[in-house]
């Protein structure tokens, strides 16, 4: 290239022009030529290029070029064409002069900053293609990324600083050992962070969107982000709590993610029953249940039937029937410990819808429904004696 400057000069000279005037002319000329070139390079890619690249991966099924491809990724590009060319013809304009290697360096260093922005775009690209994905999008990858983002702006870093000071990169990556321990502290954080989240990835721990409970950290509803330094989780009552990564993976939690999953939530809860109304029935009650139609399979133990018996077999009838209980789950009607509160009768279901509201709503239909029933089977709830019922006993001693 040197040799062409020097016959463009000759050529210069040659029609008269002096040494000094031939070189100023061939400067101005570089110079004139390189802004020109410059100029209509970054019209034609920006007015030509994009637009077809554009309408190219508008055309196509897939939609990964759509967002590697992006606008704003295209425009990054560009920027790298300014400063590409004038790095070329730059020694021909400056050859000679201290400021070449300035310069020089100063187009690198740019160079530098320019290629950080673009891989800047491309990861957050790359994130914003993943959140379309249904197998992707329920990851927290997030923290991921932010971790690529850091790499990115530590070795883009090191190489404007070994420009600027004229130093290898490989020295002072060398020079950094000594300060390895200073950054673990600063960034312990940071570190635990990245790898905790890549523990939730890989064992599949936590999604964005589940919902966790975490007494310790006053943690109870839904994941909003997972980041690289903090896991944000809206409370029931919409206030925002904010816990560490590695807090997830050395502490415990309950993730409610594998309810929704299976489609069913759990309802167990019991109703305490009176024993002293427990008894066996008779036979015109046996004869009014067996032409009752949730009695249609019903195998009599060939002995008396007691009536906590019956109803506890109703009680199943009515669950496998109900439209609002998923009947492909574990479903049962069972007595437990009696206490002094009476013989607790636990139901034991799972509702077919996992929404809260629902589920409170046919867990009080239920049980509505077995308190309402009692009386058919002659069977009274246990409940503590209370002043009226203290008073009402009394009264019948005195009378």
């Amino acid at each position: 290239m040197e040799q062409t400057a020097d016959k463009i000069i000759l050529w210069l000279q040659h029609w008269g022009l002096s040494e000094t005037l031939s070189l100023i002319l061939f400067r101005a000329g570089v110079i004139f030529a390189m802004i020109l070139t410059v100029y209509l390079l970054d019209r034609i890619s920006r007015r030509i290029l994009i637009p077809i690249i554009r309408k190219i991966t508008a055309r196509t099924e897939t939609k990964w070029d759509d967002y590697i491809l992006s606008d704003e990724v295209l425009n990054v590009i560009c920027r790298l064409i300014s400063p590409i060319v004038i790095y070329i013809l730059l020694p021909l304009v400056l050859t000679g002069t201290g400021m070449l290697d300035f310069l020089l360096k100063v187009c690198r260093i740019y160079m530098i900053g320019v290629f950080m922005k673009l891989l800047f775009t491309v990861i957050t690209s790359v994130y914003t293609m993943s959140n379309e994905y249904d197998r992707l999008k329920n990851h927290s990858l997030k923290g991921f990324y932010q971790m690529l983002k850091l790499a990115v702006i530590f070795i883009g870093s090191i190489l404007i600083i070994s420009e600027v000071i004229d130093k290898s990169p490989v020295v002072l990556l060398t020079g950094l050992g000594a300060g390895t321990a200073i950054l673990m502290l600063v960034f312990q954080d940071t570190i635990k962070g990245f790898v905790a989240g890549i523990q939730l990835i890989a064992n599949d721990m936590l999604h964005p969107g589940d919902w966790i409970t975490m007494p310790k950290y006053g943690a109870d509803g839904d994941v909003l982000e997972v980041t690289l330094t903090t896991v944000k989780i809206r409370n029931w009552d919409k206030t925002i709590v904010t816990v560490p990564p590695y807090a997830l993976v050395n502490d415990s939690f309950q993730n409610w993610r594998g309810m929704f999953d299976i489609g069913g939530r759990r309802i167990k809860r019991s109703v305490s029953i009176d024993m002293n109304t427990v008894r066996f029935c008779t036979k015109e009650e046996m004869q009014g249940y067996m032409k009752q139609p949730w009695m249609n399979g019903f195998e009599s133990t060939g002995k008396e039937e007691v009536n906590l018996y019956i109803f506890r077999y109703y009680l199943e009838y009515y669950l496998r029937h109900h439209p609002k209980v998923n009947n492909d789950l574990i479903m049962t009607v069972r007595q437990l410990q009696p206490t002094a509160e009476g013989i607790p009768v636990e139901l034991y279901f799972f509702s077919a819808d996992t929404r809260w509201l629902n589920y409170e709503h046919l867990q009080a239909e239920v049980f509505d429904h077995v308190l309402a029933m009692l009386h058919k089977f002659d069977l009274k709830a246990f409940q503590s004696p209370t002043g009226k019922d203290l008073q009402m006993t009394v009264g019948k001693c005195r009378q």
